[in-house]
């Protein structure tokens, strides 16, 4: 049996941010991993998720197009790592599918890093403890991903993702 690697953040390294919304785990899962409802949520608005693909497995796609206001748009991709269903999905920048190194190594919207994002959810009475980790390599990536809003633009998906799920 596999256990799950236990992910903890390295303040000099890594960006986090835990909540607990008012939502079952498994809305909050299916808001992650199916394509259409991850469109409806994923980017603050008013900036919007055009596209989405999703090969949810190890090794399998995660890619997304973010539109910006003015219409301009950011393709991004990259590879699952982990996947426990309802309770943890991993995923990097830092790869394309099958695992295949990216070159160049970034394609994330408005800055020049890779990450790992590790996403955990907790049954917390009827709704879910959410964490998300964004892992850095070096303390000016986790700088650069704070300075473009990680906290506030990661706060307001959330909260999109909790009104697209909310009533199902």
């Amino acid at each position: 049996m596999n256990n799950p690697i236990v992910h903890r953040a390295d303040p000099a390294l890594d960006l986090e941010f835990e909540r607990v919304v008012d939502v079952r785990p498994a809305l909050v899962w299916m808001a992650w991993t199916d394509p259409e409802h991850l469109k409806k949520w994923f980017t603050p608005a008013p900036w919007q998720t055009v596209d989405c693909e999703i090969d949810l497995r190890p090794g399998g796609i995660f890619r997304t197009t973010m539109r910006s206001p003015e219409g301009e748009e950011f393709p991004s991709s990259g590879c699952y790592l982990e996947i426990v269903p309802e309770r943890k999905l991993v995923w990097t920048s830092a790869l394309l599918p099958g695992y295949r190194p990216k070159v160049p190594a970034t394609e994330v919207v408005g800055c020049d890093f890779p990450f790992t994002g590790v996403i955990t959810l907790e049954p917390a009475g009827s709704g879910t403890r959410y964490r998300a980790l964004a892992i850095h390599a070096d303390p000016q990536a986790s700088r650069q991903h704070a300075e473009m809003g990680f906290h506030d633009g990661w706060s307001s998906a959330l909260d999109q993702l909790v009104e697209s799920v909310r009533g199902m």
